[in-house]
């Protein structure tokens, strides 16, 4: 049995936090991604009936969304509660000395540290109105890597972080290695990374999405964000009322996620989808404003990037008895564009290439226009076409 959260609660040393108040939810009918919802605690029963259906329950969620809920995962509301309130802390407090001094700098191949609202590359763009705080393994190490206001909530950003990344996802690797017929510690030994830090080869995000004003709504035809995949193992983004986030769904319609207090809502990265033999999606998914009952309101996110050990170059799990049985799948994805080059003997990018070229080349609605990339039309659907590290990427208009 998965012991549950225990965060430090040492509050009365520390400068007070407002706490996070969650808006309000959307007032329109608007049309959701109908996901599988996985109750996280059942992998523990003792009852292997139980086990088994939330098994098919994953695999069907994994095979033909890319997108689940978790639930009852170990962190409840009022401990999730507290992390958005330190983000919140974050972006409400963070000096400009230290916005100037932890500045990222996404062309060298890592979002760390501090995004300002002018767009995605290094130096200021057109603004855009995110901003972002991105914690990598250096920003666990030294404190002098992340902004002085929240030294003093960095043991629970710690903490939070290692009971997702040693428990939460150990946990939900367990249920994917069991989906692939492979040990209970296959994908967790083999393919995440692992390290000193809580955080490994992945990053956490402390992001906020200040509201458009009127001249601005247009932008990028009402994207906050394009349509993506993300390139680690697992992405556990925690559920919020602002409802932004889509889903381009296999009909190729782009589908809201609904707010559900207190979910998880993972989705699979490229290397899940490449180790699976395309049996795992990585589904395609972008940021849109909200709708109008909701385009005055902050969206705050708090997201954890899990990352795989970055000397991997990844293919299938050919010992797996779920890909002997049915074989490889070769949908529209990383699995399809990198067997291209295999085929031809070229060797495939190693998972720290293929995020660091990932990051790169993001594309963003506030780039000018020469730097926007080549529109292709496959089976009738529009996509833009990137190259990195030889593999073709289309991403959904």
């Amino acid at each position: 049995m998965a012991a549950p959260f225990n965060p430090p609660t040492n509050f009365d040393c520390k400068p007070e936090v407002p706490k996070w108040v969650p808006p309000a939810p959307p007032t329109e009918d608007l049309e959701y991604a109908k996901l599988h919802s996985i109750d996280l605690s059942l992998l523990d029963s003792p009852d292997p009936e139980v086990v088994k259906q939330l098994v098919e329950t994953a695999k069907v969620a994994i095979r033909d969304d890319g997108f689940l809920y978790l639930v009852n995962y170990g962190i409840n509301l009022e401990q999730l509660h507290r992390q958005f309130s330190i983000a919140q802390y974050l972006h409400r407090n963070i000096s400009e000395e230290d916005k100037e001094k932890l500045h990222w700098d996404p062309q060298g191949g890592l979002y760390a540290g501090y995004k300002p609202p002018f767009g995605w590359r290094t130096v200021k763009g057109k603004y855009d109105g995110i901003c972002q705080f991105n914690f990598y393994e250096e920003e666990y190490k030294s404190l002098d890597k992340v902004p002085k206001c929240i030294h003093p909530f960095m043991d629970e950003i710690s903490a939070f972080t290692e009971y997702l990344t040693r428990s939460v996802n150990k946990r939900l690797l367990t249920l994917l290695s069991k989906v692939l017929e492979m040990p209970d510690d296959f994908l967790y030994e083999n393919i995440e990374s692992k390290g000193p830090t809580p955080i490994n080869e992945g990053y956490l995000r402390h992001a906020l999405f200040h509201p458009f004003k009127n001249e601005e709504k247009g932008m990028g035809e009402g994207l906050r964000m394009f349509g993506h995949t993300d390139f680690g193992t697992t992405t556990m983004l925690f559920s919020v009322p602002v409802t932004c986030l889509q889903l381009w769904g296999r009909d190729g319609i782009w589908r809201y996620v609904k707010y559900a207090p207190g979910a998880l809502v993972i989705n699979i990265g490229d290397t899940l989808e490449l180790i699976s033999g395309g049996h795992f999606r990585a589904t395609r998914h972008r940021v849109h404003n909200p709708p109008p009952s909701q385009e005055t309101f902050e969206r705050l996110s708090v997201v954890l990037f899990n990352g795989s050990k970055g000397d991997l170059r990844m293919q299938p799990c050919w010992d797996s008895p779920l890909i002997k049985r049915e074989g490889c799948f070769e949908s529209q994805g990383a699995y399809k564009e990198f067997k291209v080059l295999q085929d031809k003997g070229i060797p495939i990018p190693t998972n720290k290439e293929w995020r660091e070229i990932s990051i790169i080349n993001t594309r963003h609605p506030t780039d000018e226009p020469e730097k926007l990339l080549k529109e292709v039309t496959v089976d009738g659907v529009k996509y833009i076409e990137v190259i990195n590290q030889g593999v073709r990427v289309l991403q959904p208009l």
